[in-house]
């Protein structure tokens, strides 16, 4: 499957790119890919640099369950996220080996 084209938003600046990540986080349509996504959101969203929140953004962009199970290595990601820094972390997020109990996380 090709990789999906992100949408234009010219003008659009760091911050409220970020805000929009949060909300698209937040928003996915499963109970799993919501809680991953909107916990790592949380944690690493406000220091992402612009790069990084155009890889997330992005990502964002890919199918839920293929994130989901990228994430939790139940499936070999494409080679176009293959070595992607950004998914390395959110493998690791995944893994929570801290044993944290998660929740979504207010929004501040």
């Amino acid at each position: 499957m090709p990789p999906p084209e992100l949408l234009p938003r010219p003008g659009e600046s760091v911050e409220k790119m970020r805000a929009r990540l949060v909300y698209q986080s937040r928003k996915r349509g499963t109970l799993e890919s919501d809680l991953l996504l909107s916990t790592f959101a949380k944690e690493r969203l406000p220091t992402m640099n612009e790069a990084e929140l155009k890889e997330f953004d992005k990502l964002m962009d890919e199918p839920d369950w293929d994130i989901y199970y990228w994430a939790t290595e139940n499936r070999t990601p494409p080679e176009r996220w293959a070595g992607s820094s950004l998914l390395a972390k959110l493998k690791v997020h995944a893994r929570n080996e801290g044993k944290v109990v998660r929740r979504m996380p207010d929004l501040s």
